[in-house]
């Protein structure tokens, strides 16, 4: 059997190194950021490791549009969802590549890539992407009509219009 005092100290190397290596693939995971513009470039947008928005510049040619808000959104959410590539390529796997993998999934699943511009999410897992200009939204019910009343009848008791007498051919 081994000595004990061996394997407590044995032990206590092995937590000091998987602390070492556990601190260092946190400071290369807080230097991650990504950059993205816009499609005119008129709107660059950093984000940090987290996806936080850290970083934002408006060209003054853009400053009165009446989507800018909607373009900056779609400008970070296409740089969010860039972060599990930057993250692959820019921090190594010290504690193992299981750790790496649970991490870019993560990300991949916190920020999906956006939409494509123009177009509709799908309402079921059947549906497709389709053109905004195209999608038909499902039409309300109408509300059921009120009876009608009924119609006066003629004075002498005899109502033609709607052949009461059962014949239609008299």
């Amino acid at each position: 059997m081994s000595n004990p005092e061996q394997l407590i100290a044995d032990f206590e190397t092995r937590m000091a190194e998987s602390q070492r290596k556990a601190e260092l693939m946190v400071s290369e995971i807080e230097v991650v950021s990504v950059s993205e513009r816009s499609k005119d470039g008129q709107i660059r947008v950093k984000v940090d490791h987290a996806g936080n928005l850290v970083g934002l510049e408006i060209g003054l040619s853009v400053r009165d549009k009446p989507d800018l808000a909607e373009e900056i959104l779609r400008t970070v959410k296409s740089a969010q969802s860039k972060l599990a590539g930057a993250m692959q390529a820019g921090v190594t796997d010290p504690v193992g590549p299981e750790v790496m993998n649970q991490l870019v999934s993560r990300l991949e699943q916190a920020f999906p890539a956006p939409e494509p511009d123009g177009f509709a999410p799908p309402r079921d897992e059947g549906d497709r992407f389709v053109p905004e200009e195209e999608r038909q939204l499902p039409a309300e019910p109408k509300p059921p009509e009120p009876p009608r009343a009924p119609r006066p009848s003629s004075d002498d008791g005899r109502d033609d219009d709607y052949f009461s007498d059962g014949d239609y051919l008299r």
